[in-house]
């Protein structure tokens, strides 16, 4: 049987990704006892569940050509929310749902201001963030324990899988949105439709494309993954803080790069953003074997990785638009000799 398969610029970034992961892995597996194991794998998932989530919605947005600054924020706003009304005693069901709904909203709002009045979205997001994460300060400004029961029992509450290794009904959430979010973009008009909008929003519209209708909804996805997100991370802290994940939505957009989403939109696959956050958690968890190295180590070392995957992704950019200005090159008749043939390519 023959692999039709061949590493090219589509999949290079992903490849390269999964090679990194393997690497770093490894060199944990052979610096420190203890690390190959499969509870330390499972725990890549369990203590990144939520970042998974926020990151998957966040993707979506990217590759329409966008950017979300408040996810972090409304993780927080979350976290507050929920145990602000868990503690006056409201039922657990009806607050996840007031969770969700209060995120698809947020999201929605901020998509309709930057289709309906052309607004950047970095301005409208960056707003969006300081608004959810002010609006976590004014519910409260200490930290809130969560002692619902049914928080947590779901907090609590373990899947075994290989002996006595087990992971968390929020990894199950997780892996659900990622496998979701990879049919969406594959299979079903709406994904294409995200695609051609990150490629050229102009020919999109040329082709008919209800641009405005999908940009209103990838906000959305975003807003609900967020608040998803939020949930997740509320069963994991089981409290609820306005300073909770500062700066987490830089690594959500690390986890997006790193996992080969395109920053200028119209590339990518949907489980790069899971790949990307495993890379960071493997890192994560070396600085914590390793004992002596301070945690804004891992900053350090994503941040490199960052600024690595940022220049394969503009190297491929740079390859592509040469090869599209050779494609589009006017031929030459045949007697005008070797040299003025191989003028565009030049170009």
């Amino acid at each position: 049987m023959k692999l039709n398969f061949r590493i090219n610029q589509n999949n290079i970034i992903i490849l390269s990704t999964l090679l990194l992961i393997i690497l770093l892995y490894g060199a944990g597996s052979v610096l420190y006892t203890g690390f190959f194991s499969w509870q330390v794998f499972f725990n890549l998932f369990i203590d990144n569940a939520y970042l998974i989530i926020v990151a998957t919605g966040l993707a979506f947005v990217i590759i329409t050509g966008g950017i979300d600054l408040s996810v972090a924020s409304v993780v927080a706003f979350v976290s507050v929310m929920s145990a602000a009304l868990l503690q006056q005693g409201m039922n657990p069901y009806v607050v996840m749902a007031l969770c969700l709904i209060m995120g698809i909203l947020f999201g929605a709002g901020q998509g309709y201001l930057i289709q309906r009045f052309d607004l950047h979205p970095w301005i409208v997001t960056l707003a969006g963030m300081f608004l959810a994460r002010g609006a976590s300060y004014f519910i409260t400004t200490q930290s809130i324990a969560i002692e619902n029961s049914t928080y947590t029992a779901i907090s609590k509450f373990k899947i075994n899988l290989v002996g006595s290794n087990f992971i968390s009904v929020s990894v199950i959430i997780a892996l659900a949105v990622v496998v979701l979010a990879v049919y969406v973009a594959k299979y079903t008009e709406f994904g294409r439709a995200v695609f051609a909008i990150g490629g050229s929003e102009r020919s999109s519209v040329l082709m008919g494309l209800p641009v405005p209708r999908i940009t209103i909804l990838v906000y959305t996805i975003s807003g609900f993954c967020s608040a998803l997100g939020g949930i997740v991370f509320t069963f994991y802290m089981l409290s609820g803080y306005n300073l909770h994940l500062m700066g987490m939505e830089m690594d959500a957009i690390a986890a997006c790069v790193i996992g080969g989403i395109l920053l200028t939109g119209g590339f990518g696959y949907l489980v790069g953003p899971l790949l990307g956050v495993i890379c960071s958690g493997i890192i994560q968890t070396i600085v914590m074997y390793q004992g002596t190295l301070s945690s804004w180590w891992t900053k350090i070392v994503v941040g490199f990785l960052l600024f690595l995957f940022i220049l394969l992704q503009r190297v491929i950019v740079i390859r592509r638009q040469k090869r599209r200005v050779i494609s589009h090159a006017p031929e030459l008749p045949a007697n005008t000799g070797g040299r003025d043939q191989h003028t565009p390519a030049s170009v």
